[in-house]
């Protein structure tokens, strides 16, 4: 994942569910703008056992 994004999951996790609330409308769309990996974004926050949930827009 490329350094705009924290590298601590914990903190990636309230940066990411901050930028899908306020910026985007879905995962892909911010992964897409951001130019990063929706695979290694979502493998870093299951280590913190949090999955994208699409109906909410955030990872819970």
């Amino acid at each position: 994942m490329q350094n705009r994004l924290p590298g601590d999951p914990v903190i990636l996790l309230g940066v990411v569910n901050t930028k899908l609330r306020d910026f985007y409308s879905s995962l892909d769309e911010m992964c897409e703008d951001m130019q990063i990996s929706r695979q290694e974004l979502t493998e870093k926050l299951a280590l913190i056992d949090y999955a994208y949930d699409s109906e909410r827009n955030q990872f819970i």
